[in-house]
C-alpha cells in the first residue's frame, strides 16, 4: 500500500486554470423538433459572483443550465471557460472543470448514507467498504468547513429536505466545484430555512465560489444576487446590475402583464356539516416513530384551509393518510359523514378526494408517458378511458386538449412526453388532472412549487374556483405567503397535532411562526407531557 493509499481521500482536484475565471455562454441555441427552447442566448457568470437567472416557466432556464452543466448539448453557440472554448460531453466532464449543479429534484439515493451519496462515482466501490471511516471523515470535514452541518453516517431517507439539499451541496464541494448552479433551491423550504440557505450561499461566495441561482422569487434575488439575467420565450429579455434591481423591472421583463390577485368572493356556510372531518388521527412515520398524534381537523364545503408548519411535523403523513397510502393506527377520516379509513385509494377517489403531491416526479407523473396519458392516469382504472379493455385514445386526447387550454400548459401538445416540459408546466399537468371533474376534497401539497408568479397565480385561481364550487381544500405549504394568500383559515401543525387554528383575518405571521416551533398556547406543554410519557424519568427513591 502506497502513502497515497494511506492518506484520507480528498475531492478530485480541479486544474488551477479552470478553478476560477468567467464562464461565458455565447449564442446558445437548443431545439426540440419545432420547439426552440434556447434561441441565441448569451449568459455569463464571473468568478466570485452570485448571478440570478429568472424567467417564467418554459422560458428556457433549465435548458440553458443543463447545457452549462453538460447535461445537454447545444445545437449552436459556444461556452468559454477560463479563457478557452470548452465542450462538455457529460455532467462529469463539466464537474471536472469545477461546474456543478443542484437540481430542484435531488439526485440522491435514499437507501445510502450521506457519505456514500457524496463519494459515489468518484471513488472506487471498494473504498466505501474498506475505508468507510476515512471517507466519512473526509466528507464530514468538507461539510463542517463550509458550515453545512450534516451527519456523514445518516441515511438520506431519514433527512429533512433542508438537510438533503446540504448533502447535494457537500457533494459538489467534495468534488471540487467552484461554480455552483442551484435550480429553484428554496422551492420546498420554509422562511427560516431560506434564510439559512441564503447565508450559506453568501459564505460560499466569500470563499471565492461563483453561484448561479435559478429562481422565481424576487425577494431572494434582491437579497443575494450581484447580477440578474431574465429570459423570455427562450431569448435574453434583460440583464440587470444590482444597482438597477427593482420589482417592476423584473416583472416587466418576465411577463406581458401581471396576473390579477386571487379573489375571495366565496360563501362558506360555517354552520354546514364538515365536508371532511379528521378526529384523533394517529399515524407512524416511515421510521416507525409517531408522526401524527391524535390530530383533529375539519374543513367545510367551499373552505380553503392553509396548513403551515416546519417540514417533518406530520404534513406528509397527513396527506398520505387522507389519500389512503399510509396505515392509520387510530382515528377517523370522514367525508360527508362517512368514515373512509378502511377504503382503498381508488374508492376514495371515487368519493371525490384528489391529491396534488409535494413531489411531482416521485408521486405525480410518469415522466416517459405523454401529457395526454398522464392526464388520463386516473381515468383508466375508473373505466372512463377504455372500452372492452382497449384505450379510447381519441377521447383521451380530446380530454387532454381541453385541460391543456384551461390550465395554460405550454406547449399545449398532448403527445409531448412529460419529461420534455419545464418543471412549472409539469406541475400544471398534475394540477389539471387533480382539479378536473368535480372534486369534493382536494389536498394540495406545495401546489405552486417551482412556478413563476404568473403560473402560481393561475393555479391559485383554479384552487379558488374549485372551492367556489363547494370543494374543501387543504393547502399544505412551507410558503407562509402562499398560505395567507389562499386560505380562509390558517392551521399550524407541530409534532403531529394542530396547535393553532384561526381565521385568516385574525392570523399574524408572528403568532404562526411561534406556533410552528411549538410556542402556541398549550403546544409546548402538551409536547413536553408527551415526551415525558414516552420517556418517563426514573427515581431511586
Amino acid at each position: 500500500m502506497t502513502a497515497t493509499d494511506d492518506a484520507v481521500p480528498e475531492a478530485p482536484a480541479v486544474a488551477p486554470e479552470d478553478a476560477h475565471g468567467t464562464i461565458r455562454m455565447e449564442g446558445i441555441t437548443k431545439r426540440y423538433g419545432a420547439l426552440v427552447a434556447n434561441d441565441g442566448i448569451d449568459f455569463d457568470v464571473a468568478s466570485g459572483e452570485v448571478h440570478a437567472l429568472l424567467g417564467e416557466n418554459g422560458a428556457g432556464k433549465s435548458t440553458l443550465m443543463g447545457i452549462m452543466f453538460g447535461l445537454l448539448t447545444p445545437d449552436a453557440g459556444r461556452i468559454v471557460h477560463g479563457g478557452r472554448e470548452v465542450r462538455f460531453a457529460s455532467p462529469a466532464d463539466a464537474l471536472r472543470r469545477g461546474i456543478g449543479m443542484v437540481h430542484q429534484h435531488f439526485m440522491l439515493v435514499p437507501t445510502l448514507t450521506v457519505a456514500e451519496n457524496v463519494v459515489i462515482g468518484s471513488r472506487p466501490s471498494h473504498d466505501m467498504r474498506f475505508r468507510r471511516r476515512e471517507l466519512e471523515a473526509a466528507v464530514g470535514e468538507v461539510a463542517e468547513r463550509h458550515n453545512l452541518h450534516v451527519d456523514p453516517r445518516a441515511y438520506v431517507r431519514d433527512l429533512s429536505v433542508e438537510d438533503q439539499q446540504r448533502v447535494e451541496i457537500v457533494r459538489l464541494l467534495y468534488r471540487g466545484a467552484n461554480t455552483l448552479i442551484l435550480d429553484e433551491p428554496t422551492a420546498a423550504l420554509g422562511s427560516a430555512q431560506v434564510k439559512v440557505l441564503l447565508a450559506t450561499l453568501k459564505q460560499l461566495q466569500a470563499s471565492g465560489r461563483s453561484i448561479v441561482i435559478v429562481t422565481h422569487k424576487l425577494d431572494e434575488v434582491m437579497a443575494i444576487a450581484d447580477r440578474a439575467t431574465v429570459l423570455k420565450g427562450g431569448r435574453n429579455a434583460a440583464s440587470l446590475e444590482r444597482s438597477a434591481f427593482e420589482q417592476r423591472a423584473f416583472t416587466q421583463a418576465m411577463f406581458d402583464a401581471m396576473p390579477d390577485p386571487v379573489p375571495h368572493e366565496r360563501h362558506i356556510a360555517l354552520d354546514a356539516a364538515p365536508r371532511i372531518a379528521i378526529e384523533g388521527l394517529t399515524v407512524a412515520s416511515s421510521t416507525g416513530r409517531p408522526a401524527l398524534r391524535g390530530l383533529d381537523l375539519e374543513l367545510r364545503p367551499g373552505e380553503i384551509v392553509g396548513l403551515a408548519g416546519v417540514a417533518g411535523n406530520g404534513q406528509t403523513e397527513l396527506l398520505d393518510a387522507i389519500a389512503g397510502v399510509a396505515h392509520v393506527e387510530s382515528g377517523t377520516i370522514a367525508v360527508d359523514g362517512a368514515d373512509i379509513v378502511s377504503q382503498r385509494p381508488l374508492e376514495r377517489r371515487e368519493r371525490g378526494i384528489r391529491v396534488i403531491p409535494e413531489d411531482r416526479h416521485d408521486a405525480g407523473l410518469v415522466l416517459e408517458m405523454t401529457v395526454a396519458e398522464n392526464l388520463a392516469l386516473t381515468m383508466v382504472p375508473a373505466g372512463e378511458a377504455s372500452r372492452h379493455g382497449l384505450l379510447r385514445r381519441r377521447e383521451i386526447r380530446a380530454h387532454a386538449e381541453q385541460l391543456l387550454e384551461r390550465f395554460d400548459v405550454r406547449p399545449g401538445d398532448p403527445d409531448r412526453r412529460v419529461h420534455e416540459l419545464s418543471g412549472g408546466n409539469q406541475q400544471k399537468v398534475v394540477v389539471a388532472r387533480e382539479l378536473s371533474g368535480a372534486p369534493r376534497v382536494v389536498i394540495a401539497s406545495c401546489p405552486t412549487r417551482g412556478l413563476d408568479i404568473s403560473a402560481a397565480a393561475s393555479i391559485h385561481r383554479q384552487i379558488e374556483s374549485a372551492a367556489a364550487d363547494g370543494c374543501a381544500v387543504l393547502v399544505i405549504s412551507p410558503d407562509l405567503d402562499e398560505v395567507l394568500a389562499l386560505a380562509d383559515r390558517v392551521a399550524v401543525i407541530f409534532e403531529g397535532r394542530i396547535v393553532h387554528d384561526v381565521p385568516r383575518e385574525q392570523a399574524s405571521s408572528e403568532a404562526i411562526g411561534l406556533a410552528m416551533v411549538g410556542q402556541a398556547p398549550g403546544a409546548a406543554a402538551t409536547a413536553a407531557a408527551d415526551r415525558s410519557a414516552t420517556h418517563p424519568t426514573t427515581s431511586n427513591g
